[in-house]
């Protein structure tokens, strides 16, 4: 599968794998910033979600397969490798599978461990919408706010409204692919695997993806991991407070 990338700056790659019903737009800001201080940002939209190709099968293997095709082609290898979410799950199983195309690996906000489906509402709002008969952002909005009341929710999610047509509105997600395999974004990060590499897990603060009682089960996993809090921020920890996001991460794969 050929994925679809935006791609700026010079340098060592710096590989940005973006959430569930994201893209790697979302990351457009944080990315130009990590690219000015001397790294090859690409900012990956994986499979089914953003500009890239759409396929009934979606799963963590097929993902991390997806990712080590893209730096077959592009010619990657020690990449820095980011992951947030659902994109930090397909770092963590594409960094155990292929440790010697890592130089440094972040995830952020996710842990190894097995995660229950909490997505039905939004993926309920989403196959709701209609859209022969809603024909502007503002129409969309309200129609999702009966399922999704938290606007920051929605606005992130609206992110992938576009027009397929004049007069058309779209989404730039294959949603039928994602509720049929809904239950593989929570699968946990098989127990047998285990990277020795350089690792930065970074937790919201206001987050409960990453407990106290997690710490172990990612140490067992990643060696050589260390954990850090980003102060003042929920799960959307890079959006919430992106000057010690963008800190940490640069302190660790600059170190």
């Amino acid at each position: 599968m050929n994925l679809y990338a935006n791609v700026f700056g010079q340098g060592q790659p710096f590989v940005i794998l973006h959430g569930f019903l994201g893209m790697g737009d979302n990351w457009k800001t944080l990315g130009k910033k990590i690219a000015d201080q001397g790294f090859q940002v690409h900012l990956i939209d994986q499979r089914n979600h953003g500009r890239s190709p759409h396929a009934n099968e979606f799963s963590y293997e097929v993902m991390a397969n997806d990712l080590v095709l893209y730096c077959e082609e592009n010619g990657l290898n020690r990449i820095h490798l980011l992951g947030h979410s659902m994109g930090g799950k397909t770092a963590m199983l594409f960094g155990v599978k292929n440790p010697f195309l890592i130089e440094k690996l972040i995830i952020a906000d996710i842990g190894p461990k097995y995660y229950p489906l909490h997505h039905q509402d939004i993926l309920d709002g989403l196959e709701a919408l209609d859209f022969d008969m809603l024909h502007s952002r503002g129409e969309v909005d309200k129609e999702l706010s009966k399922y999704v009341p938290d606007s920051g929710v929605r606005m992130f999610l609206l992110k992938n409204l576009y027009w397929k047509n004049k007069g058309e509105l779209g989404l730039r997600l294959n949603l039928n692919a994602l509720i049929a395999n809904a239950q593989e974004i929570g699968v946990m990060l098989p127990t047998q695997y285990s990277y020795v590499g350089e690792a930065l897990f970074l937790k919201g603060e206001k987050s409960d993806y990453i407990r106290a009682q997690d710490h172990i089960k990612i140490k067992e996993q990643f060696t050589n991991s260390i954990i850090r809090e980003i102060s003042g921020a929920g799960h959307w920890l890079h959006a919430e407070n992106p000057s010690m996001f963008l800190t940490e991460v640069l302190e660790f794969v600059k170190k």
